[in-house]
């Protein structure tokens, strides 16, 4: 297990974004979309992200985010990947690689086992994948709900042709779990470190790179 790579995402405060780099995160994530509790405004972002060094990936998420909305980001952010988080289809995911020259993300939900049918889909546009837990019906997030997904889908990881991250409802007590269970070489952690939504906890941040090992 010593060989994870751990992505912090929506990290919204300087010493949290400190303490991710310290403990040895390898990407850091930060949330554009207004509706969620770590959603950061372009500046703030942009200050957050010059203080994370070069080989810590910088990743920004959004959720159907129109190409203005995302060449704002981009101009304004240093970053080194996006994260498309929302229902983008697999010929809008190629569009946004082409148009912004940055590796791009998607985010897969999973619930049961037919959702892995789009994880070939998304593998021929996209540079990576992550697998997250489903939102619920009516849920106002597509993803940071702290909700966990039936892990053995994922056994052997038999389906992957892409680099893939694993996510949803992952803590420091469980994801070394998680990690047995689906081989995951790179996981992902929103609220699983946080005190309060919206606020990460740096003892649960590093308690839960440290479980990783």
């Amino acid at each position: 297990m010593s060989d994870v790579s751990v992505k912090i995402c929506g990290l919204t405060a300087p010493d949290h974004v400190r303490a991710a780099v310290d403990a040895g995160a390898r990407y850091v994530g930060f949330v554009f979309f207004p509706k969620s509790p770590r959603h950061l405004e372009i500046p703030a972002a942009a200050e957050l992200a010059h203080l994370a060094p070069a080989g810590v990936a910088k990743v920004a998420l959004t959720v159907n985010a129109t190409d203005v909305e995302l060449d704002r980001i981009v101009a304004n952010v240093p970053l080194d990947m996006l994260q498309l988080h929302g229902k983008e289809s697999p010929d809008r995911v190629a569009e946004v690689r082409d148009r912004f020259g940055l590796p791009v993300m998607k985010a897969i939900g999973v619930a049961e086992a037919e959702d892995l049918a789009a994880i070939d889909l998304y593998s021929e546009v996209a540079d990576q994948l992550l697998i997250d837990a489903k939102p619920p019906r009516n849920a106002e997030l597509p993803g940071g709900n702290g909700l966990a997904f039936d892990w053995r889908l994922l056994a052997g990881g038999k389906y992957w042709q892409r680099p893939w991250m694993l996510a949803g409802g992952l803590t420091p007590e469980n994801v070394a779990e998680a990690i047995r269970m689906t081989g995951a070489r790179q996981v992902d952690v929103s609220s699983g470190v946080e005190g309060a939504p919206g606020v990460k906890d740096s003892a649960l941040l590093r308690a839960f790179i440290d479980a990783t090992r």
